[in-house]
């Protein structure tokens, strides 16, 4: 009896040992756009620090999470939330109660859902630091970080109410759709770049695009899951991507992602996965070059 238990024993002390050198070691950068239905949810992994953009839904997220972090890793550096609608938010209300999260970009844009209340206080009682983002701002460290794009200053101030709350993510209110106040940014690590939409509306588009903000990018997250009100034919021209991922559910009932977006990325000859078709859609890149993984490959490498 004793001799099966110092072998089990010796196995777990192997497999941690084999863990730590994949995930303490690996120097390339995993972007991974989990697979959690209609909805949006994208984590990015580099060493041991995580940034979580979005969480789906529902707890399908943590899936993803589970799939792709080592299992004793119970901390995220970083979640973002582009807006406060339940596609985006819903899994984060179980990422919050299960991980340690450092850091939590958001607006400070309230939303009258019941969730999205409970997540305010979760956020709120868990010692985590609230950023609220504006174009210009650069968050992360000198290898990976977020370079914001949206919401622009004048945005924050002409489009948004005090609501009388003292929370940093309830401050504010508007009338209109928070589509509109959809944070976007560049992730950027070396000389790779991806383009992170959210719902971004063709308003967004228009306006990050007169700021002279649009660079050319090797990655795109197609806004609003390929809805029509999404992207444009001036951004895409802009960015220039060449990879396209929509995350977007199995027969959806919006139609998502919609033809005319298909056939705009298949204009510029961009390579587009789709989270219904491909799952999970992982990328790896060094800073110079990057490729993708089939799903089910361990990620790192």
């Amino acid at each position: 009896m004793k001799f099966w238990k110092y072998i089990f024993l010796l196995l777990t002390l192997i497999i941690i040992v084999v863990f730590l050198a994949v995930f303490s070691f690996d120097s390339k950068l995993h972007l991974i756009a989990c697979d959690v239905g209609q909805g949006d949810a994208i984590l990015v992994i580099l060493g041991r620090n995580q940034i979580l953009i979005d969480g789906g839904p529902n707890n399908k997220v943590l899936e993803c999470l589970s799939k792709y972090m080592p299992f004793w890793d119970r901390e995220i550096e970083m979640v973002v939330l582009t807006h406060p609608q339940k596609d985006h938010y819903g899994g984060l209300l179980e990422v919050f109660k299960r991980y340690r999260v450092d850091n939590f970009l958001a607006n400070a844009l309230d939303s009258s859902d019941q969730g999205y209340q409970v997540l305010e206080t979760l956020v709120g009682g868990g010692g985590t630091r609230i950023i609220n983002p504006v174009s210009g701002m650069k968050v992360g460290n000198s290898l990976m970080y977020l370079d914001i794009l949206f919401p622009l200053k004048k945005v924050l101030t002409e489009d948004l109410e005090p609501s009388g709350s003292q929370n940093s993510l309830g401050k504010y209110i508007s009338k209109l759709d928070s589509n509109e106040f959809s944070i976007v940014a560049i992730l950027k690590y070396k000389d790779f770049s991806a383009l992170l939409t959210g719902d971004m509306t063709p308003k967004i588009s228009d306006e990050i695009i007169t700021e002279g903000k649009i660079v050319d990018v090797n990655y795109l997250k197609v806004p609003h899951h390929g809805s029509k009100n999404g992207l444009t034919k001036e951004l895409l021209d802009l960015s220039s991507p060449e990879i396209a991922v929509v995350s977007v559910g199995k027969k959806n009932p919006y139609g998502h992602p919609h033809k005319e977006i298909l056939d705009l990325l298949g204009s510029i000859n961009a390579k587009i996965f789709r989270t219904d078709l491909n799952g999970d859609v992982i990328l790896v890149t060094n800073g110079k070059t990057w490729w993708m993984k089939k799903i089910g490959e361990l990620v790192p490498s």
